[in-house]
């Protein structure tokens, strides 16, 4: 089974732990993110696993769905709630970890915008799990534990700087900054050239919170120098979707989380 799928499915199986917990008053009350509730955080992520689903079984119909508007919005909007909810993300989601681990890695997948490789699109919906995840564990005041699986998450932070700029029609004001992260473990994971003078360093949890737009820069321990690195960490934005901005300063839980 390709390594990024086992790492999704150890991300999804966490974050299903934690959502069996939780009572039906849970389920409908807003989180940090945007005020949405655990209902529309887990809805949002059942829609994009279904048609990653479709996606693995079938480009035409995955294309098709596209097209069709009153198709995708069914798709991507599941009505249940609460259990049931849960229930049906888990089914789909199971069965994509299993379509993904079982795929050819050089695989190309048909998705919203242009193709993605197999790997970075487990990548991209592991990331999408972990952040989410991350507005129950907020909402609900809970220490998380991070793993060395979050390592798949920096890798597509530190990959998408061109792609910050880029999505929102500017020029990168340099080359891509020096990266340089503690991870969980203790280990260093570093990206980019060395670089004295344009830079992100400190702890992996916190550039992995910001590039996926969970916390403002502001709030984490990071040590940003140099004007492209500043700049890049104002505006992260590692997943796809037209330009989305950072929560304010001061309103996502700066707690930092556990590691392991």
């Amino acid at each position: 089974m390709l390594r990024q799928a086992k790492d999704l499915l150890e991300e999804g199986t966490e974050f299903k732990a934690l959502l069996d917990t939780l009572s039906d008053v849970d389920w409908q009350t807003p989180t940090p993110f945007k005020d949405w509730t655990i209902n529309q955080v887990v809805q949002h992520l059942h829609g994009s696993d279904k048609m990653a689903v479709l996606s693995l079984k079938s480009r035409e119909e995955f294309q098709a769905s596209v097209k069709d508007r009153k198709l995708l919005g069914s798709m991507m909007n599941p009505s249940r709630t609460g259990s049931e909810l849960l229930q049906d993300w888990w089914s789909y989601f199971q069965e994509m970890c299993e379509l993904l681990g079982n795929s050819d890695p050089k695989r190309r997948l048909a998705w919203f915008g242009p193709d993605m490789g197999v790997m970075m699109f487990t990548t991209a919906r592991q990331m999408e799990t972990w952040a989410h995840g991350q507005d129950v564990y907020d909402l609900k005041k809970i220490q998380r534990n991070n793993t060395e699986r979050l390592k798949n998450i920096a890798v597509i932070g530190a990959r998408t700087y061109g792609w910050t700029f880029a999505n929102r029609k500017m020029e990168p004001p340099g080359p891509a900054p020096y990266v340089e992260l503690v991870a969980p473990s203790g280990e260093i994971w570093a990206f980019n050239d060395p670089s004295t003078d344009n830079f992100v360093k400190g702890d992996a949890v916190d550039f992995c919170h910001v590039v996926t737009q969970g916390r403002n820069i502001a709030d984490v321990n990071l040590r940003v120098v140099g004007e492209p690195a500043i700049l890049w960490m104002s505006i992260a934005q590692c997943f796809a979707g037209p330009p989305e901005n950072p929560p304010a300063p001061g309103t996502r839980s700066a707690t930092r989380s556990a590691t392991r």
